[in-house]
């Protein structure tokens, strides 16, 4: 009755304002989801990091890990040496590396709207690995010659995917970059019979990915990579929601054509700075932005994959070097063992929420 009673203009002006509040509350819950994701990420990250430090073959307390870090030391120079020049510079490479590859990751898969097209499935990683074979077996480069050449191995890799494919999107990229890659992992076995045994076991690190030689040097790289490259991926997918409708439909949105092609190329400079960092780390790339969309509920999120491939890696190394009876496994064979199935699974399914091209 009291709705009768009032003017046909006022029922109109609450049915609208009610609305325009359904549409607020339904457009704040996946932001809170978001941010509930983030957080509980970052906290793992966190827990995963001091785990990393704290326990181990050599164990610390928090307290004194903290005065080490602070520079305070505590009185005995072999604790403070592992602490400094070992655990330290290996967990941060691990933050480091895990955040190239998950950003890479989520820039691909979303971008080329294939849960198959990782930088680790069509080819770019192993670019850059056979890159860095290369160099070190038959140019006898040593260190940062190396990583420059694993960066420009991956560089051109995925300009020659993206030049036989012709476009974004679809199976036929993912193809070229099977093909390119099964013939990157020939060109490798190669150089390994054509080399010294001493010089293979310098090269087998850049086969399976490995933070065994993890140093402050690297770390910095990892930074300097992170601090540019970020920026330019905030600013570049700022229509990444827009891209997921297709090439056609974001140009017709007034999305431009090559930002992409801008897009992907940082992402494939990211998985560059990954690769010199501790090199190709197995399927890392390929799980961790379904992951991060899982848990966002289907969206995807760049901050969230780089999270994850963050604790994925941290937690990788750690069972590598500690658990695995008294062997040293390399965090790559970890994160393999993991990733092969999770691929068959998603083979076997068909998509991850989503229907492929």
């Amino acid at each position: 009755m009291t709705v009768l009673s009032e003017r046909p203009s006022e029922v109109l002006t609450q049915v609208v304002a009610a609305d325009v509040e359904r549409v607020r509350r339904a457009r704040r819950a996946p932001r809170r989801r978001h941010a509930l994701v983030l957080g509980g990420l970052a906290v793992l990250t966190f827990t995963l990091f001091c785990v990393h430090l704290l326990l181990g073959g050599y164990t610390f307390t928090a307290p004194d890990a903290v005065r080490i870090i602070l520079g305070d030391g505590i009185g005995r120079p072999t604790a403070e040496f592992i602490m400094m020049e070992s655990k330290l510079p290996r967990a941060l490479t691990a933050v480091g590396v895990g955040a190239c590859f998950g950003i890479g990751g989520a820039v691909f898969q979303t971008t080329l709207r294939n849960p198959l097209a990782s930088p680790d499935i069509i080819g770019i990683s192993t670019g850059a690995s056979t890159a860095a074979v290369l160099a070190l077996l038959t140019f006898g480069l040593r260190g940062d010659a190396v990583a420059l050449a694993s960066a420009a191995g991956a560089v051109a890799t995925a300009l020659l995917v993206r030049w036989v494919a012709g476009g974004l999107g679809g199976y036929r990229l993912v193809l070229v970059g099977v093909g390119v890659a099964a013939a990157l992992v020939s060109v490798t076995q190669y150089l390994f019979t054509r080399a010294a045994v001493w010089d293979v076991q310098l090269a087998l690190r850049w086969i399976t990915g490995s933070l065994s030689d993890a140093d402050w040097q690297k770390v910095q790289v990892l930074a300097l990579a992170l601090v540019v490259l970020l920026p330019l991926v905030w600013w570049a997918s700022r229509d990444l929601r827009v891209n997921e409708l297709g090439e056609d439909a974001a140009v017709g949105l007034g999305v431009p054509r090559r930002r992409p092609d801008l897009l992907m190329l940082v992402a494939v400079l990211l998985v560059a700075a990954g690769v010199a960092g501790a090199g190709p780390v197995a399927f890392l790339a390929f799980l961790s932005a379904p992951i991060a969309r899982g848990l966002n509920k289907g969206r995807t999120s760049i901050a969230g994959a780089a999270l994850v491939g963050a604790c994925i890696l941290l937690a990788a190394d750690h069972v590598g070097a500690n658990y695995i009876g008294d062997v040293t496994m390399p965090a790559g064979i970890i994160t393999g063992a993991v990733g092969a199935p999770f691929l068959l699974w998603l083979m076997a399914r068909g998509a991850t929420g989503r229907s492929p091209r």
